[in-house]
């Protein structure tokens, strides 16, 4: 499973849970907590009634006696509440009637007043309100009206009527539990509402997060793929990704890396290939030592010491470019001192070549202006330079290597066999080369490798085609 997965799994699980919780808890407490508010508000009416009864039942007029035609101001005053008209909007309901039932009883329990007349004379004794308040306890309790239908659910709370602190009887006011249904329903769904967009802002959060560590981790995947093989002379060094936090000090650890392992890489691949090119002129510098030490002919010892020199001049240029190629891969750009001529380059280059030309008996043509750019000087020069060189060594004598300059395009073509097809995406690449056309490999390869480094410090490119006969390579410098 893929890390965004993964965060995404993660988030979405632990998320749910909580929020699972959290709103269980919730809901499971509004209907106690909107309940509990109820008798609240029942305590402080059982209360202020029961006040208001007890000079009515302490003088009889509310009894047992006088049960059937009892008139009191009291009972008059509670029906004429249960017959009033109400429009009540609550918070957004609407409340169109009056729900309070109110009953009272004497001090043995019996009811001698019921506000819906129909348990005067019941004896209420055992009900758990009655019981505990003509004990002096809080008496409460909660009933249904149905046995097996919770909505019919009725809540109880009585209150003492005291006459000089005796209790002569209790007053108990009976109200439905459906009529604060509706605040209840309304708040859960509120809550579940709440909780909802909650749950889909956190979504929203934990994707944009997760989207973020993972753009940032595949950005870190992507820096560590491009780097994890050694680079060439020609390839540009990723930069390193900016990244935050902890990801930053590993963005940095990589490169730090990075650079320890291009430097090894780097020493590794020049010791092995310089190792293997100097192979071939120390076995023929010591083989032509060691017969030089034998009493040879004069025209075999001149041999072998020409084979002495060759070799020699062989290894100087190697060393030559290795040096110079070892100091273009240590600058990361250009330092143009003022607007340069690619003619003028060109011109300097040929004159730099003409004489190893002229021992080839291959003829030098520049043709073409050219323009003028930001460009280093020495370093173009060298660039062409290091392509008519390379052109003379492919020249069949007798050949021409012609130099076209125009705009920032600078083209060497020579007259020679050609670059095999396969060998084309190699050139230049340190150390590897084509055979010339005496079927020799007597090149280091260094040559193309300083031209494309050179490119490499000027924005640049090439183009490398076989002109059948001949091949050319098409300079284009940045501007």
């Amino acid at each position: 499973m893929r890390l965004g997965l993964r965060l995404l799994f993660a988030f979405f699980l632990i998320n749910g849970i909580a929020a699972f919780f959290v709103l269980r808890v919730f809901t499971a407490e509004i209907k106690p907590s909107v309940r509990e508010v109820m008798e609240d508000m029942m305590v402080d009416t059982a209360n202020i009634l029961a006040e208001l009864a007890s000079e009515e039942v302490a003088s009889g007029h509310m009894s047992l006696a006088n049960l059937r035609t009892q008139d009191s101001t009291f009972a008059r005053s509670v029906k004429r509440y249960a017959m009033r008209p109400v429009d009540a909007s609550i918070w957004g309901l609407s409340k169109q009637s009056l729900d309070y039932r109110i009953y009272v009883v004497d001090a043995t329990g019996h009811v001698i007043f019921d506000s819906e007349g129909r348990a005067e004379g019941m004896d209420y004794s055992r009900w758990r309100d009655v019981a505990l308040t003509l004990k002096g306890q809080y008496g409460a309790r909660a009933s249904r009206d149905v046995a097996d239908d919770d909505s019919s659910g009725v809540m109880y709370v009585a209150a003492p009527i005291l006459v000089n602190d005796r209790i002569i009887g209790a007053l108990t006011v009976a109200k439905p539990t459906r009529t604060v249904q509706r605040f209840i329903e309304r708040a859960e769904r509120k809550v579940l509402k709440g909780g909802v967009l909650l749950l889909s802002l956190s979504a929203l959060v934990g994707i944009a997060i997760t989207l973020w560590i993972v753009w940032h981790v595949r950005r870190l995947r992507d820096y560590a793929l491009s780097v994890q093989a050694p680079t060439s002379t020609s390839s540009a060094t990723p930069p390193v990704p900016e990244v935050p936090g902890e990801l930053g000090d590993l963005a940095r650890a990589m490169d730090h890396m990075r650079e320890r392992l291009e430097g090894r890489d780097y020493i590794e691949g020049y010791v092995r290939a310089l190792t293997h090119e100097l192979k071939s002129p120390v076995a023929a510098i010591r083989g032509a030592g060691e017969l030089l030490q034998d009493d040879l002919p004069p025209a075999d010892r001149e041999q072998f010491a020409a084979q002495v020199v060759e070799q020699s001049e062989r290894l100087q240029r190697l060393i030559d470019r290795l040096l110079e190629l070892s100091k273009l891969e240590q600058r990361q750009h250009a330092d143009p001192a003022k607007p340069v001529s690619l003619h003028g380059c060109a011109e300097h280059a040929l004159a730099q070549c003409s004489a190893r030309a002229r021992q080839r008996r291959v003829q030098l043509v520049l043709s073409g202006a050219g323009a003028s750019g930001p460009w280093e000087a020495d370093l173009v020069t060298l660039a062409i330079g290091n392509l008519i060189d390379n052109a003379i060594d492919f020249s069949p004598e007798g050949g021409t290597v012609r130099i076209e300059v125009q705009g920032n395009h600078v083209s060497v073509s020579d007259e020679g066999s050609g670059v095999p097809e396969y060998a084309l995406p190699r050139l230049g690449e340190r150390f590897f080369t084509t055979a010339r056309p005496d079927g020799t490999r007597s090149g280091s390869g260094l040559g193309l490798a300083i031209v494309r480094r050179v490119l490499d410090l000027h924005g640049g490119d090439w183009q490398l085609s076989n002109l059948h006969p001949g091949f050319r390579i098409r300079l284009q410098f940045g501007h």
